[in-house]
Protein backbone atom coordinates (compact mmCIF):
# COMPACT_ATOMS: atom_id res chain seq x y z
CA UNK A 1 0.00 0.00 0.00
CA UNK A 2 2.79 2.46 0.93
CA UNK A 3 4.72 1.56 -2.20
CA UNK A 4 1.69 2.37 -4.30
CA UNK A 5 1.31 5.83 -2.66
CA UNK A 6 5.01 6.55 -3.16
CA UNK A 7 4.81 5.59 -6.85
CA UNK A 8 1.71 7.76 -7.33
CA UNK A 9 3.46 10.74 -5.70
CA UNK A 10 6.57 10.24 -7.82
CA UNK A 11 4.40 10.02 -10.93
CA UNK A 12 2.60 13.26 -10.01
CA UNK A 13 5.89 15.07 -9.39
CA UNK A 14 7.27 13.91 -12.75
CA UNK A 15 4.10 15.00 -14.59
CA UNK A 16 4.09 18.40 -12.87
CA UNK A 17 7.78 18.84 -13.70
CA UNK A 18 7.12 18.09 -17.36
CA UNK A 19 4.20 20.54 -17.45
CA UNK A 20 6.28 23.33 -15.88
CA UNK A 21 9.17 22.62 -18.25
CA UNK A 22 6.87 22.57 -21.28
CA UNK A 23 5.37 25.94 -20.29
CA UNK A 24 8.82 27.46 -19.89
CA UNK A 25 10.16 26.17 -23.20
CA UNK A 26 9.67 28.34 -26.26
CA UNK A 27 9.66 26.41 -29.48
CA UNK A 28 9.81 28.26 -32.76
CA UNK A 29 10.84 27.51 -36.28
CA UNK A 30 12.05 30.60 -38.10
CA UNK A 31 12.51 31.12 -41.76
CA UNK A 32 15.20 33.48 -43.05
CA UNK A 33 12.64 36.26 -43.53
CA UNK A 34 11.23 35.78 -40.03
CA UNK A 35 14.75 35.85 -38.58
CA UNK A 36 15.69 39.13 -40.26
CA UNK A 37 12.35 40.68 -39.28
CA UNK A 38 12.84 39.52 -35.70
CA UNK A 39 16.39 40.93 -35.61
CA UNK A 40 15.16 44.30 -36.91
CA UNK A 41 12.44 44.36 -34.26
CA UNK A 42 14.96 43.45 -31.55
CA UNK A 43 17.27 46.25 -32.72
CA UNK A 44 14.41 48.75 -32.54
CA UNK A 45 13.55 47.50 -29.06
CA UNK A 46 17.19 47.70 -27.94
CA UNK A 47 17.71 51.24 -29.24
CA UNK A 48 15.80 52.96 -26.39
CA UNK A 49 17.79 50.95 -23.85
CA UNK A 50 21.07 51.77 -25.57
CA UNK A 51 20.02 55.43 -25.74
CA UNK A 52 19.13 55.30 -22.05
CA UNK A 53 22.53 53.78 -21.23
CA UNK A 54 24.22 56.50 -23.29
CA UNK A 55 22.33 59.25 -21.45
CA UNK A 56 22.66 57.84 -17.93
CA UNK A 57 25.55 56.61 -15.84
CA UNK A 58 23.98 54.68 -13.02
CA UNK A 59 20.98 56.89 -12.35
CA UNK A 60 22.77 60.18 -13.06
CA UNK A 61 22.02 62.00 -16.33
CA UNK A 62 25.12 62.52 -18.49
CA UNK A 63 23.49 63.69 -21.72
CA UNK A 64 23.55 67.23 -23.01
CA UNK A 65 20.14 67.72 -24.63
CA UNK A 66 18.78 69.71 -21.65
CA UNK A 67 22.01 71.52 -20.79
CA UNK A 68 22.23 75.24 -21.54
CA UNK A 69 25.27 77.46 -21.22
CA UNK A 70 26.18 79.93 -18.53
CA UNK A 71 28.71 81.33 -20.98
CA UNK A 72 30.31 80.13 -24.20
CA UNK A 73 31.68 76.65 -23.52
CA UNK A 74 30.53 76.69 -19.88
CA UNK A 75 27.60 74.34 -19.11
CA UNK A 76 25.00 75.74 -16.75
CA UNK A 77 23.89 72.62 -14.87
CA UNK A 78 25.05 69.59 -12.97
CA UNK A 79 23.13 66.40 -12.25
CA UNK A 80 22.70 64.23 -9.15
CA UNK A 81 21.81 60.67 -8.24
CA UNK A 82 18.51 59.85 -6.56
CA UNK A 83 18.26 61.42 -3.09
CA UNK A 84 21.90 62.55 -3.30
CA UNK A 85 23.79 65.81 -3.05
CA UNK A 86 27.20 64.33 -3.82
CA UNK A 87 28.85 65.84 -6.89
CA UNK A 88 29.87 63.41 -9.62
CA UNK A 89 33.16 63.70 -11.48
CA UNK A 90 31.34 65.28 -14.44
CA UNK A 91 29.58 67.72 -12.10
CA UNK A 92 32.86 68.80 -10.52
CA UNK A 93 34.37 69.39 -13.98
CA UNK A 94 31.40 71.56 -14.97
CA UNK A 95 31.63 73.52 -11.73
CA UNK A 96 35.39 74.06 -12.24
CA UNK A 97 34.58 75.59 -15.64
CA UNK A 98 31.93 77.77 -14.02
CA UNK A 99 34.36 78.87 -11.30
CA UNK A 100 37.05 79.77 -13.84
CA UNK A 101 34.55 81.84 -15.83
CA UNK A 102 33.23 83.54 -12.69
CA UNK A 103 36.77 84.42 -11.56
CA UNK A 104 37.39 86.05 -14.96
CA UNK A 105 34.05 87.91 -14.75
CA UNK A 106 34.17 89.26 -11.21
CA UNK A 107 31.24 91.63 -11.73
CA UNK A 108 28.80 88.76 -12.41
CA UNK A 109 26.62 87.35 -9.64
CA UNK A 110 24.74 84.07 -10.00
CA UNK A 111 21.77 82.20 -8.62
CA UNK A 112 22.13 78.45 -8.22
CA UNK A 113 18.76 76.75 -8.51
CA UNK A 114 18.31 73.36 -6.88
CA UNK A 115 15.84 70.90 -8.40
CA UNK A 116 14.52 67.41 -7.67
CA UNK A 117 12.47 64.83 -9.56
CA UNK A 118 8.74 64.38 -9.05
CA UNK A 119 9.00 61.63 -6.47
CA UNK A 120 8.84 62.51 -2.79
CA UNK A 121 6.91 65.18 -0.94
CA UNK A 122 7.06 68.85 -1.80
CA UNK A 123 8.83 69.66 1.47
CA UNK A 124 11.42 66.90 1.08
CA UNK A 125 12.20 67.95 -2.50
CA UNK A 126 12.51 71.64 -1.58
CA UNK A 127 15.05 70.71 1.11
CA UNK A 128 16.87 68.34 -1.27
CA UNK A 129 17.00 71.02 -3.98
CA UNK A 130 18.48 73.45 -1.50
CA UNK A 131 21.14 70.94 -0.41
CA UNK A 132 22.04 70.32 -4.07
CA UNK A 133 22.35 74.04 -4.80
CA UNK A 134 24.47 74.49 -1.67
CA UNK A 135 26.73 71.60 -2.74
CA UNK A 136 27.35 73.42 -6.04
CA UNK A 137 27.85 76.74 -4.21
CA UNK A 138 30.35 75.21 -1.78
CA UNK A 139 32.31 73.71 -4.67
CA UNK A 140 32.45 77.05 -6.50
CA UNK A 141 33.65 78.69 -3.29
CA UNK A 142 36.51 76.19 -2.98
CA UNK A 143 37.66 77.42 -6.40
CA UNK A 144 37.79 81.06 -5.37
CA UNK A 145 34.30 82.41 -6.04
CA UNK A 146 33.06 84.64 -3.22
CA UNK A 147 29.90 83.51 -1.43
CA UNK A 148 28.59 87.09 -1.77
CA UNK A 149 28.28 86.50 -5.52
CA UNK A 150 26.23 83.30 -5.19
CA UNK A 151 22.58 83.06 -4.16
CA UNK A 152 20.87 79.71 -3.58
CA UNK A 153 17.26 79.02 -4.52
CA UNK A 154 15.37 75.72 -4.39
CA UNK A 155 12.43 74.83 -6.60
CA UNK A 156 12.24 71.20 -5.48
CA UNK A 157 10.05 69.34 -7.94
CA UNK A 158 8.11 72.42 -9.07
CA UNK A 159 10.05 73.14 -12.30
CA UNK A 160 10.85 69.91 -14.12
CA UNK A 161 12.87 70.19 -17.32
CA UNK A 162 11.31 66.90 -18.50
CA UNK A 163 7.70 66.19 -17.53
CA UNK A 164 7.95 62.44 -18.18
CA UNK A 165 7.54 59.90 -15.42
CA UNK A 166 10.41 57.50 -16.10
CA UNK A 167 14.04 57.05 -14.98
CA UNK A 168 15.49 59.22 -17.77
CA UNK A 169 13.10 62.10 -17.06
CA UNK A 170 13.76 61.87 -13.33
CA UNK A 171 17.52 61.94 -13.91
CA UNK A 172 17.22 65.10 -16.02
CA UNK A 173 15.23 66.79 -13.26
CA UNK A 174 17.71 66.03 -10.44
CA UNK A 175 19.97 69.02 -11.04
CA UNK A 176 21.33 72.36 -10.00
CA UNK A 177 21.38 75.18 -12.55
CA UNK A 178 23.66 78.24 -12.40
CA UNK A 179 22.04 81.37 -13.83
CA UNK A 180 23.43 84.88 -14.21
CA UNK A 181 21.65 87.21 -11.79
CA UNK A 182 22.88 90.46 -13.37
Amino acid sequence: MNLRKILNNVFLVVILGLIVTACATKKSVKTTTETSTTKAAETQKADPIEKLDALMQGDVYVGSDTVGELASGVPDRVFFATNETILTTASRETLRKQAAWLRQNSDVTVVIEGHADERGTREYNLALGERRANAAKDYLMTYGVSSDRIQVLSYGKERPVDSGSNPLSWSKNRRSVTIKAN
